[in-house]
C-alpha cells in the first residue's frame, strides 16, 4: 500500500493507519495541549522492549512520560492487575486530566481501556495496537475488559478510546504465531461477511506488510461497520462473536490448566471449524465451504489436542459464556458465507459432536 496514512472515524474514536502514525498522534498531543506530566502508558515486557523506543524516539514528549508495565499473557487480564494499574495512578498522582496510552496487543487494550474507564471515573485513553490481532479488533469498538475466574470478559465497559493509532511496522517485531493469531480474526470476517474474501486470504505473505496493511484496512472497514451499527450488541454485532463459543472455551481452558495455552486466535481457529460443522448441522452450510475452511485452517494452525475427558469442563465454560440467554448456550451459525444467524442453541450432544468432529480431522 502506498498510503502514509489512512482516517477513518469509527463511532466516537478516529483511527489512523500507516507509516505516518505517530506524525497524527503528535497532532492529536498537541492539538489537545498534553504535557509530558499528563501521559502514563500502559506496557509489558514485550512492547516495553521492542516498541517503546519506537514510541519515544519518534515523539520526543514520551521521553518523560510515566510507563506502567504488567506481564504479558491472558492470564494476566485481571481484576488484580486492574488495582495494580489504579495504585500506581494514584501513587503518580494522576489527575482526571491525563492520557493514558494502552500500548501492546489485545490484552493491553482490553485492561487498559477498562482501567482508564473506572479510574476517578473515567480518564481519557487511546490505544496503539502492536498486533494483528489488536490492529484489526481489539483496539477499537469500545469494549474493554477482564477476565474473572478464568472465563474471558467477564466484567467489562462499553468506552471509546479517543483515537487508535496503528503502525504496520509493529508487526515487525512479531513472531509467525503471533501474526497467525490475529489472521484468525481475519479468517472470520471472510466468512461473516462479504468484504474479504476467501481467495484474498488464502495466499497471505506473513513478511510482505503491503500485505498486512491490506487486511488492516479491510479489517477494520468491515468491523467498523458492523459496531457503528450496533454499539452494545443487540444484534448485527453478534455477529463478530461467531468461532467465539466454542473458542473461547478451549482458550479459557488451556489458560486454567496451564497446559499448552493457547493464544486467543489458535483457540478460535478450533471453534470456526467447530461452529462450522454445527452450521452444516443446523443450517446446511454448503459442504464444499466447509471442507476448503477445514483444510485451509488445520495447514495454517495445525491440529490442538482435546481430551474428550475435558468435554463436560468445556460445556461448563460455555455455559458462563456472555453472550448467553435463559441458561442456554448462544451461538451465532452460518447459512451461507455472509449469512450469519445469531442467537442460536445448540444441545450439549451437538456440541460433542463437533468437538469430536475437530478431533477426528
Amino acid at each position: 500500500m502506498n498510503e502514509e496514512i489512512y482516517k477513518t472515524n469509527i463511532l466516537s474514536s478516529t483511527l489512523f493507519i500507516g507509516n505516518n502514525a505517530f506524525v497524527e498522534l503528535e497532532r492529536f498531543l498537541g492539538n489537545k495541549s498534553y504535557k509530558s506530566s499528563q501521559l502514563y502508558v500502559l506496557v509489558d515486557e514485550n512492547t516495553k522492549k521492542y516498541c517503546l523506543p519506537t514510541l519515544i524516539n519518534n515523539i520526543n514528549i514520551f521521553k518523560k512520560a510515566a510507563i506502567i508495565e504488567i506481564i504479558s499473557g491472558e492470564d494476566h487480564k485481571t481484576i488484580d492487575n486492574a488495582v495494580y494499574i489504579w495504585e500506581r495512578l494514584l501513587k503518580l498522582k494522576a489527575d482526571r486530566n491525563v492520557l493514558f496510552i494502552n500500548m501492546g496487543g489485545g490484552v493491553i487494550c482490553d485492561l487498559g481501556g477498562f482501567a482508564a474507564s473506572l479510574y476517578k471515573r473515567g480518564i481519557s485513553f487511546i490505544n496503539i495496537p502492536t498486533t494483528l490481532m489488536a490492529q484489526i479488533d481489539a483496539s477499537f469498538g469500545g469494549k474493554n475488559g477482564i477476565d474473572m475466574g478464568g472465563i474471558k470478559n467477564q466484567i467489562g465497559t462499553f468506552n471509546n478510546p479517543e483515537a487508535v493509532f496503528i503502525y504496520p511496522e509493529f508487526l515487525k517485531t512479531l513472531n509467525k504465531r503471533q501474526k497467525l493469531s490475529g489472521f484468525a480474526e481475519v479468517i472470520k470476517y471472510s466468512i461473516i461477511s462479504k468484504s474479504i474474501f476467501f481467495e484474498d486470504i488464502i495466499g497471505i505473505d506473513f513478511e510482505n506488510l503491503d500485505n498486512l496493511q491490506k487486511i488492516i484496512y479491510e479489517s477494520v472497514g468491515t468491523k467498523g461497520i458492523i459496531v457503528s451499527n450496533d454499539y452494545k450488541e443487540n444484534g448485527l454485532r453478534k455477529t463478530l462473536n461467531f468461532g467465539h463459543t466454542i473458542g473461547h472455551a478451549i482458550e479459557a481452558f488451556s489458560v486454567l490448566n496451564n497446559t499448552d495455552v493457547l493464544l486467543h486466535g489458535e483457540a478460535i481457529a478450533v471453534g470456526i471449524i467447530c461452529e462450522i460443522y454445527l452450521s452444516v448441522k443446523k443450517f446446511s452450510f454448503p459442504l464444499e465451504l466447509q471442507h476448503k475452511y477445514n483444510t485451509f485452517i488445520i495447514n495454517k494452525f495445525g491440529k490442538h489436542t482435546i481430551n474428550r475427558s475435558s468435554y463436560n469442563y468445556l460445556i461448563e465454560l460455555m455455559r458462563n459464556d456472555k453472550k448467553n440467554h435463559n441458561d442456554e448456550i448462544n451461538f451465532v451459525l452460518m447459512k451461507d458465507i455472509g449469512k450469519p444467524m445469531i442467537n442460536q442453541q445448540c444441545e450439549e450432544n451437538e456440541i460433542i459432536e463437533s468437538l469430536d468432529y475437530y478431533v477426528n480431522l
